[in-house]
């Protein structure tokens, strides 16, 4: 296996975070787990976007780095219990 920096497989993290972001389901039950869930998404959509204008540019290893962290983010609110993954243990680690 390549432990290259391709725009192929930041294309494929690409992939794999955004479907994260459509199956993770919000799973809140007051205001302020509410209001953390929106920083938590915010923070993804933001790494999201920098990992986009990283690649962009051309820097690869800016971009996969932004991109993990993109997805880190909607991980971590799952497993805090924040959004339901739907037990896809392949895109989520679960609680």
């Amino acid at each position: 296996m390549s432990q290259s920096v391709t725009i192929e497989r930041i294309e494929r993290y690409f992939e794999i975070t955004e479907e994260a972001r459509r199956k993770a389901t919000p799973s809140t039950t007051n205001e302020i787990d509410s209001e953390r869930l929106s920083t938590m998404l915010r923070m993804c959509d933001d790494y999201v976007s920098d990992a986009r204008h990283f690649a962009k540019e051309g820097d690869l290893v800016s971009a996969f780095g932004a991109i993990n962290y993109a997805h880190a983010w909607l991980d971590a609110a799952v497993k805090i219990g924040l959004m339901d993954g739907h037990g896809d243990d392949r895109l989520f680690t679960l609680p």
